[in-house]
């Protein structure tokens, strides 16, 4: 009996050796595997510290505190991140209101327009058929409804005249396409930038600001004005928009794209936009302010003329001209109010003061980039060069030969035919 527990202890012992000796051989083959994942874990992520042991890994959040830049400390942690998806959110919610506002306006410049057609041409069979009546209670009744609506028309018209509902929806318009870049460009940073800092932050928050002030939400008191004395172009970002500094230390990277030849192209593409596109985009908004102003005038003194003809139907002393004041002059009241509103001529002002603004921005980016001195605190030269070409409707070949075509053309001072932009 004593023998027989002598081996079975014996035997459980050299089992449970074994199964220790096997145990601490899958654990150290297996140990490796747990440091390369490691290893190849925080290089993708610098928020998480991970600590690898014989039968874990441990998830540790990490803040870390680093200085990126001369302009302070750029903190990234989870309350940063969490500040820019705050940010996120209400750009999307910019978009969704910008979008319903956009709508309503669309339908106020349809409506209105239809309402005022109507009237209008009522009101002219009203006075036509006060005319080829006779006297008595009839052609009374005819030529107080006749005034009373063009009067409601005249009315209607100022109001529409003084809001352009179409030039509205165009702003809104504009609006919601800003806020959905915006929007994407949040997107690209959270996903791209392993550590968030305060800077991106406030860049985010100033441009929801800018926008908000370029294209405001309510309709009085903020709205902008529609009859400029002097038309400049939208302006929807911030006026001094600070850039985020990018040191470089390695010396593959010295030039950080650039070399003379693209600042040198960059400074004739920058004199293309400035003497071609920029100024014919203002000259088309100056022009197409002066049309709808002259449309804006135009019909309500025709509609009130025509309220005061069907007032004069009928009076002794006055023949004809009352028939003609009520018919003729309300019809063409009619088409003025149609072209100025149905060709949405509203609209097309802000879309050419929307592409002077864009022009605009190209300027001053092109601008402050070539002023910095310091190469590396620039964006990445072919990165910038690739952006200005595809912003302007070119290839990288089209964008170095305008510039080259512009550098002769100013050498044997000729007049520089081409516009920068394809697009508009």
């Amino acid at each position: 009996m004593a023998a027989l527990q002598a081996s079975f202890c014996s035997s459980s012992f050299s089992s449970a050796s074994s199964r220790k000796i096997k145990a601490q051989r899958f654990e150290s083959s297996h140990l490796p595997v747990h440091r390369l994942l490691v290893n190849e874990l925080s290089q993708r992520n610098g928020l998480l510290n991970l600590t690898a042991t014989s039968s874990d890994i441990e998830l540790n959040p990490k803040f870390e505190i680093s200085k990126r830049s001369k302009r302070g400390d750029s903190i990234s942690d989870s309350n940063l991140v969490q500040e820019l998806y705050a940010v996120m959110e209400i750009v999307a919610d910019r978009i969704e209101m910008h979008n319903n506002i956009k709508a309503q306006r669309d339908n106020w410049n349809g409506l209105l327009l239809n309402s005022v057609n109507g009237m209008t041409a009522t009101a002219a069979i009203m006075a036509g058929l006060a005319c080829v009546t006779g006297s008595g209670p009839s052609i009374l009744s005819l030529k107080i409804s006749s005034s009373l609506l063009y009067m409601a028309v005249t009315g209607i018209v100022l109001v529409m005249n003084k809001i352009q509902p179409s030039q509205l929806a165009e702003e809104q318009r504009n609006a919601s396409r800003l806020f959905k870049k915006l929007h994407e460009e949040i997107k690209t940073t959270l996903a791209l930038k392993s550590q968030i800092t305060s800077y991106d932050v406030k860049v985010a928050m100033e441009k929801v600001l800018a926008l908000d002030k370029a294209y405001p939400l309510p309709l009085l008191g903020t709205m902008i004005e529609k009859f400029p004395q002097i038309v400049e172009p939208a302006v929807w970002w911030p006026e001094e928009e600070p850039k985020c500094h990018h040191q470089n230390m390695s010396d593959k990277f010295e030039r950080n794209g650039w070399n003379e030849k693209l600042e040198e192209e960059m400074k004739e593409v920058l004199g293309v936009m400035k003497g071609k596109d920029s100024a014919e985009y203002a000259r088309l908004s100056n022009m197409v302010l002066k049309v709808n102003k002259i449309l804006a005038f135009c019909g309500p003194l025709l509609t009130g003329s025509a309220a005061i003809g069907s007032g004069l139907i009928g009076l002794p002393g006055f023949g004809s001209w009352g028939a003609v004041l009520g018919v003729v002059v309300g019809a063409l009241g009619s088409v003025v109010n149609t072209l100025e509103h149905g060709g949405q001529v509203g609209m097309v002002f802000e879309m050419y003061r929307s592409s002077a603004g864009f022009f605009k921005l190209m300027e001053e980016t092109i601008e402050s980039t070539l002023k910095e001195r310091k190469v590396g605190d620039r964006e990445n030269g072919e990165l910038f060069e690739v952006k200005v070409a595809l912003q302007l409707g070119r290839s990288l070949s089209e964008l170095r030969d305008l510039a080259n075509a512009s550098s002769v053309s100013s050498r044997f001072q000729q007049a520089k035919e081409e516009f920068a932009s394809k697009l508009f």
